[in-house]
């Protein structure tokens, strides 16, 4: 695509290096931005360098806040002694939306994919087991999407909390298998996550 000029060009690079932006939807948006008033450009761009240097992952359960602890995790109200397993935070807010859940989360950052590259020792499984074993959490939720490698890695959790003095329970599948959790919709998710079972290896 031919471009009349090198900062549009340059900006539409940048765009489309966004998950699900191609070539024409950048151009679209840039030539949207470029129509706005400058003081609008300029507050997305300080909101997205804000973001950047502002946001931090919860030093216990991984999701995202602004200081050290995530706003779950902080509440007292919330029952510390079930931890709900989530691949990212996208997970926990689906999980939140449905207003079913009092626990805390335990974000993975990922699943298990070999394929993909992602091994245990990508994903935050250690800092789960350590929770595990400073005493305090009587259930852990495997909260994964019924893909196969959602399945892959609840199994390597299981056998990792083995040996522990921890109840490990998989949600219902209400969740169609091959579904990912996040686009599940609020009744559905609710329903699985109150009628979750025992896993089984």
């Amino acid at each position: 695509m031919n471009y009349p000029s090198t900062l549009l060009q340059n900006a539409v690079c940048e765009m489309s290096r966004l998950p699900g932006i191609g070539q024409k939807t950048a151009l679209r948006l840039v030539l949207h931005l470029l129509r706005q008033e400058s003081g609008e450009v300029e507050t997305l761009a300080r909101s997205l360098v804000e973001l950047r240097r502002g946001v931090h992952y919860c030093r216990i359960c991984h999701n995202l806040c602004d200081s050290d602890l995530c706003d779950i995790c902080a509440k007292p109200s919330r029952d510390k002694s079930t931890v709900c397993v989530v691949e990212n935070i996208q997970d926990v807010m689906a999980i939140e939306n449905t207003q079913q859940y009092n626990g805390v989360y335990h974000v993975l950052g990922g699943v298990i994919s070999p394929m993909d590259g992602i091994g245990p020792g990508d994903l935050t499984i250690e800092n789960l087991v350590e929770r595990v074993r400073e005493g305090g959490i009587s259930e852990v939720i495997l909260a994964l999407s019924p893909t196969m490698e959602g399945d892959t890695t609840n199994f390597y959790i299981y056998r990792k909390l083995q040996g522990l003095s921890v109840k490990v329970s998989v949600i219902a599948r209400g969740i169609a298998q091959n579904d990912e959790l996040q686009y599940a919709d609020e009744v559905t998710l609710g329903r699985a996550l109150a009628g979750r079972i025992p896993f089984k290896a």
